[in-house]
């Protein structure tokens, strides 16, 4: 899929970058919808399972980073701020980001 944002991490901020993409490729409304960043993406049906996948893509390609199979969980991309925390977490080199905790807690 071709991204029309930006892809240098500092482009925007990553809440920012984050849900412009998720506007423009996840989600599919006629009406003018309404969310904030910490509206779950499951159940207000903003994005379903393909589109956790589309965002698994995303943010390897946009911010250089690996997600793990294990990482893809609700605690980590359910919401434009949970996934901008993981994404946080991974630059900066947080290796126990799947956990949605901080390396140690």
């Amino acid at each position: 899929m071709a991204c029309r944002l930006s892809t240098h991490p500092v482009a925007l901020d990553i809440d920012a970058q984050l849900r412009s993409f998720v506007d423009v490729n996840l989600v599919y409304s006629d009406e003018d919808l309404q969310y904030d960043n910490d509206s779950s993406f499951l159940n207000e049906g903003l994005v379903d399972s393909m589109g956790v996948m589309e965002l698994v893509a995303y943010v390897q390609s946009a911010f250089g980073i690996a997600v793990e199979s294990r990482e893809v969980t609700p605690d980590n991309f359910d919401s434009v701020n949970k996934l901008a925390n993981f994404v946080r977490r991974k630059l900066a080199g947080d290796h126990d980001a799947g956990t949605g905790r901080a390396a140690g807690k």
